[in-house]
């Protein structure tokens, strides 16, 4: 940990038994779900918590273990005395106030993709790469929604048989663009259903963009398109994938879709491992008592992972593992998880838990 950041006296004050936990986007979908996470956390003690928004949202309450908070606005002296900053409020906030939390002796966990690909800062799922939060110097990523449920359920077959190959596509819940999207999926969705004249947005999104219809519909663009034709979603979980596994050799592709489901993002996932002479049934036994996950694969009685049923659980679910029918490496499953918790907010929780239990904060 760096001295610059952490001197004697704060290394004396995080032994403390209690925790100043600050949540920035109080208000949001994530936000909302760290509040109620935080809650139920028994790993560690919370002494005093901080609700932080933009000012816009300032002075709303929030009730916490049957107290009411108020919501003030985010500002630099916000952090005075915080342990743990909670940051879900978009990158251009994360980028703004994060260093000035570290600055004020907080450890930031970060729910925006500001940090992930920056090499001095952990990007972190602590079922795949805890041992990673060591190396901090006061900021630690969350990676990318669909790149946590993917990587904790391949982590125990990649230990075991070795993986050189992922191509996914994934099938996206709304609530990933946030509150202002289910509203917008909610209200399309009923205006067709009304049977009215339904013509879609156009926002101005770095630049004028178009704004497609969500209702009733799939759209195989999330985040803007780079240069190789890929979107910034696809090379988010083709890069972070790379950095948590700690292997850049593995070769991922990735297409991104949004679908007309409020929360819980699925993923079609083929894989090649390194092992020869693997089965099926191998493949399953790896992930039967892998922490995080859930297996359910039982085709003869139709059990498999929805996302109708992932809504509001921690773990992550895994199921239609199968061989591939032309390579004998080859493997292909099913992974879905709640977006908002994995996904996010309890991701965000368990690194914080994780930092406690490691003793470094």
């Amino acid at each position: 940990m760096s001295e610059s950041l952490f001197d004697g006296k704060r290394r004396n004050q995080v032994w403390q038994k209690k925790y100043h936990v600050a949540v920035v986007g109080a208000t949001g979908a994530v936000g909302t779900q760290m509040i109620e996470l935080l809650e139920e956390v028994s790993s560690f003690e919370i002494g005093e918590v901080s609700f932080l928004s933009s000012a816009r949202s300032a002075g709303q309450k929030k009730t916490f273990r049957g107290e009411e908070i108020e919501i003030k606005e985010a500002k630099p002296e916000s952090f005075e005395g915080v342990d743990i900053a909670l940051f879900s409020a978009g990158g251009s906030v994360s980028k703004e106030l994060a260093k000035e939390a570290v600055e004020r002796g907080a450890i930031v966990i970060d729910n925006t993709s500001a940090f992930r690909m920056d090499p001095t800062v952990p990007l972190v799922v602590p079922e795949v790469n805890e041992h990673a939060l060591k190396g901090h110097n006061g900021i630690i990523a969350n990676p990318n929604c669909s790149t946590i449920q993917m990587v904790a359920a391949l982590e125990p077959i990649r230990k075991e048989f070795g993986l050189s190959r992922i191509i996914v596509s994934t099938y996206q819940a709304v609530s990933g663009s946030g509150v202002s999207a289910i509203k917008e999926l909610n209200e399309q969705s009923q205006a067709i259903l009304n049977g009215e004249e339904f013509k879609p947005k156009i926002l101005p999104v770095k630049g004028d963009k178009k704004h497609y219809q969500i209702a009733f519909n799939a759209l195989p663009q999330i985040d803007v398109f780079t240069e190789n034709d890929y979107t910034y979603e696809e090379m988010k979980m083709i890069n972070e994938t790379r950095k948590i596994m700690e292997d850049d050799s593995i070769k991922v592709a990735a297409t991104c879709v949004r679908i007309p489901v409020v929360t819980g993002h699925s993923e079609s996932v083929y894989i090649e491992v390194e092992q020869e002479g693997i089965s099926a049934d191998a493949i399953k036994n790896s992930l039967k008592n892998a922490p995080g996950v859930i297996l359910e694969d039982d085709p003869a009685n139709q059990v498999y992972p929805q996302a109708a049923t992932a809504v509001h659980k921690k773990e992550v679910f895994v199921g239609r593992i199968r061989s591939d029918l032309d390579d004998p490496k080859g493997f292909h499953m099913w992974i879905v998880s709640d977006n908002l918790l994995k996904g996010a907010a309890w991701n965000s929780i368990q690194i914080a838990e994780s930092l406690v239990k490691l003793e470094i904060i």
